[in-house]
């Protein structure tokens, strides 16, 4: 049952308002920084590993035991506007959702999306690590669409991308694990640098 219950809660069909938006992708596609399938794998890939592997990811894990100071510190941990309001957005409405589902309310004032993700895999009993992944994954494939998209890629080629960097989440999953208190945070400037610019790009497809 916490089976397909996590299956639910990594899905694109998942009513939080995902496809709207693209973590900086668009940005850096507009940017001429990514333009096909190996840009896309490479710019997504790094992301996931320097910064959302080393941060979010520790962070998720910590909010799930406690997601008050945990959600805050990664609240404050958006470089830009359009990051912080993206999470803020889809944290509310996983958080309404959750409750008219049964699973209550993230006891936050101001849930994350990983704070209620974190909340709903502890209702349903996920294990934690099991949980990460599936969050993780779900990261991955919204990347990925939003690459689909916006470059445009073919669909054979957004397969690739979630097979090659689909392989890396368990390992990814495994440091979180082991990250101490002290070791929290990230180092990605160039996505806090496109993530400003497109709070402000002419044309877009997305929110962030």
């Amino acid at each position: 049952m916490s089976l397909a219950k996590l299956l639910q809660l990594a899905s694109p069909a998942l009513p939080v308002g995902a496809y709207s938006y693209s973590g900086g992708l668009e940005a850096a596609i507009e940017d001429g920084l990514v333009s096909d399938a190996a840009s896309a794998q490479r710019w997504i890939g790094d992301v996931l590993e320097f910064s959302v592997a080393r941060m979010e990811a520790p962070l998720f894990l910590r909010m799930m035991e406690d997601p008050g100071p945990w959600n805050e510190t990664f609240l404050a941990s958006r470089e830009t506007a359009e990051l912080r309001a993206e999470t803020v957005q889809m944290g509310y409405s996983l958080n309404r959702l959750l409750k008219d589902l049964g699973a209550g309310e993230v006891p936050v004032e101001e849930p994350s999306f990983p704070a209620a993700f974190a909340h709903a895999a502890v209702h349903w009993n996920v294990e934690p690590a099991a949980a990460l992944q599936a969050y993780l994954w779900a990261w991955l494939e919204n990347q990925v669409m939003a690459a689909v998209k916006a470059i445009p890629l073919g669909q054979t080629d957004g397969q690739k991308i979630l097979l090659s960097l689909g392989d890396l989440l368990p390992r990814f999953a495994e440091k979180a694990i082991e990250v101490k208190d002290e070791e929290l945070g990230n180092f990605v400037p160039g996505l806090a640098l496109l993530s400003s610019r497109h709070e402000t790009q002419y044309s877009r497809l997305f929110r962030s």
